[in-house]
C-alpha cells in the first residue's frame, strides 16, 4: 500500500483543523494543547500528592494518589467513568507523566497492571479507564511494562461506589483471577486505579500478585475519597 504524500497529508491536518479546531478538553476553550492554561493551574493547585506506607494488613505496601476524591476532581472522574469522557485519560495520565518527584518513583518499578473491570462493563463502558491511563504512563517511562493479561474479573459485581464502606471488602471477594504467573514472578508492580475509598479493591488484586510471586506492589490512583 503507497504512503501518502507529505504534502497531502499536511493539508489533510490543517484542513481537519479547520473544521474541528483543537480545544480544552475541560472547558471547551479553542487551544493549541489539550487544555487552556486557566484549567491546567486549577488542576495543579488542586494536586496534593500523598504517599502513604501501609501496614501487614495489606497487601501493597504503598498507595500514592494525586488528588483528593470531592469538588471539581470528583465531577472530572465520574465524567470521565461514565459519560462516555474518554478522552480524559489524557490530562490525567499528563498530569502523572509530567511529575518528576512521581516518575522517580515509577521507574523503580517493573511493570504497571490496571485493575481490570468485567468483561460486560468494559462493553456497557466502551472502556476500561484505568487502562488507558496506565498505557499512557507506560508509553512515558523506559524499561516499565505495560500488561493488561495478568488480572482478570470474573464475576459481575455491584460497582463499589453504590455500597457502603463495610459492604465493599465483601463485594470483591473471589471476583478477581491471576492468568499469567510467570509475568508476575520477583516483579515490583504498579497496580493502577482511578478511586481509592477503603483499599478492598486494590487489596484484593495484590492479594493475588503476592500469593503469587509479586516481589513488591505500590497502588497509584488519581483520587482518593
Amino acid at each position: 500500500m503507497k504512503t501518502l504524500p507529505k504534502a497531502l497529508i499536511f493539508l489533510c491536518k490543517e484542513i481537519e483543523n479547520i473544521l474541528f479546531p483543537p480545544c480544552c478538553l475541560l472547558c471547551g476553550k479553542l487551544n493549541c494543547s489539550i487544555w487552556c492554561e486557566e484549567c491546567k493551574k486549577e488542576l495543579y493547585e488542586k494536586a496534593i500528592l500523598k504517599i502513604e506506607k501501609k501496614d501487614s494488613s495489606y497487601y501493597f505496601e504503598k498507595h500514592m494518589y494525586l488528588f483528593r476524591y470531592e469538588g471539581k476532581i470528583r465531577n472530572l472522574i465520574l465524567n470521565y467513568k461514565f459519560k462516555d469522557k474518554s478522552y480524559l485519560y489524557q490530562i490525567f495520565s499528563e498530569i502523572i507523566i509530567k511529575n518528576e518527584k512521581i516518575c522517580g518513583i515509577l521507574k523503580k518499578y517493573d511493570i504497571i497492571i490496571p485493575v481490570p473491570i468485567h468483561s460486560k462493563r468494559k462493553r456497557q463502558r466502551g472502556y476500561n479507564q484505568s487502562e488507558l491511563i496506565a498505557k499512557q504512563i507506560a508509553k512515558a517511562q523506559q524499561n516499565l511494562h505495560y500488561e493488561n493479561k495478568v488480572l482478570q474479573k470474573i464475576k459481575y459485581t455491584v460497582p463499589q461506589s453504590s455500597l457502603k464502606k463495610e459492604q465493599r471488602k465483601q463485594n470483591v471477594q473471589n471476583v478477581y483471577k491471576l492468568i499469567n504467573q510467570e509475568k508476575i514472578k520477583n516483579k515490583k508492580i504498579i497496580l493502577l486505579d482511578d478511586i481509592y475509598t477503603t483499599g478492598s479493591t486494590a487489596n484484593a488484586c495484590a492479594k493475588l500478585l503476592k500469593e503469587n510471586g509479586a516481589k513488591e506492589i505500590i497502588v497509584v490512583t488519581i483520587a482518593k475519597d
